[in-house]
């Protein structure tokens, strides 16, 4: 049976995907957006959150720490220094206060599955499972087989993928889910590199080849206030999302700031800005203008 690193299972979702949905949220992407809601996702490795606010200096995680992570001044306190960590989760055992959180651990696909199941009465025609991320992909055969577990149960199954994977797999994870929720984070390349990591162009090639292997397909697309919110934008995301086939439309995201708040936790500085966060007219005017193009906007 293939092992999952899980950073959450999180109940009663209805953003991800049809209806209520259990969300597994999975270690490991090979992105690096700059406006990352979930940035514990990203390392496939354990790793610690740090709520300073919590921390009574009693020192329990520095005596614990063989790694040196962590180490108290007179000056500064509790200071976490995450390069050292190795994600062990000794430390978080050991904090008395619930400071320190060790995120990612290892799951049977089964066991997984067995989450789920416990809100099956919930989930009616159109709920079930969403498996996240992270990028799902970068844990393939567990992802797979968790889908494939997930559909002899007769659960409803979808993925939200950012698409960056081997060419080779797209055809496998369009056979594998039911709905494929595609992370479509910009149109323009030079862009796309700049605030990603990557040009977007794998992600465009998987996404035409799991079309063509069949795949129920919903664009999810993140909008960014001074970045990607321009027409040039919107025209392209409408013209890929009217020439799939299998495309039943397209979700918008508005950017929000919570992800720069997780990087301080994680020992990590970066993230988005507060002028990035789009207004709720914006985000309609979007909306309308999508629909204007020809698309069908889910939950707008």
């Amino acid at each position: 049976m293939a092992r999952l690193i899980v950073t959450n299972i999180q109940r009663f979702c209805t953003h991800d995907g049809p209806g209520v949905r259990t969300t597994v949220f999975l270690k490991g992407c090979p992105l690096r957006c700059v406006w990352c809601h979930n940035p514990e996702t990203q390392s496939a490795r354990p790793e610690i959150f740090y709520f300073k606010q919590r921390c009574i200096g009693c020192g329990a995680c520095e005596a614990v720490c063989t790694e040196g992570a962590h180490r108290f001044t007179e000056t500064e306190g509790h200071v976490f220094l995450a390069a050292r960590c190795r994600g062990c989760g000794v430390c978080a055992a050991a904090c008395p206060a619930g400071a320190l959180e060790a995120v990612g651990r290892e799951m049977e696909a089964e066991a997984v599955l067995a989450e789920a199941e416990k809100d099956r009465a919930f989930y009616g025609e159109e709920g079930g499972l969403t498996v996240s991320g992270g990028e799902p992909m970068f844990q393939v055969e567990g992802c797979l087989q968790l889908l494939e577990l997930a559909r002899r149960a007769g659960l409803s199954t979808a993925v939200e993928t950012c698409g960056q994977f081997a060419p080779a797999l797209a055809a496998r994870l369009a056979g594998a889910a039911d709905l494929l929720l595609w992370d479509l984070k910009d149109t323009d390349p030079v862009r796309h590199k700049a605030y990603t990591g990557v040009s977007g162009a794998r992600i465009l090639e998987n996404l035409r080849r799991a079309d063509e292997a069949g795949a129920r397909i919903r664009l999810r697309c993140i909008m960014v206030q001074g970045v990607n919110i321009e027409d040039a934008h919107l025209r392209a995301i409408a013209d890929i999302c009217t020439g799939l086939r299998g495309c039943e439309g397209v979700e918008l995201l508005a950017y929000h700031a919570y992800g720069s708040s997780k990087l301080k936790q994680l020992g990590r500085s970066g993230g988005g800005r507060k002028d990035w966060i789009p207004s709720t007219e914006q985000m309609r005017a979007v909306a309308a203008r999508l629909r204007e193009l020809g698309c069908n906007v889910v939950g707008a």
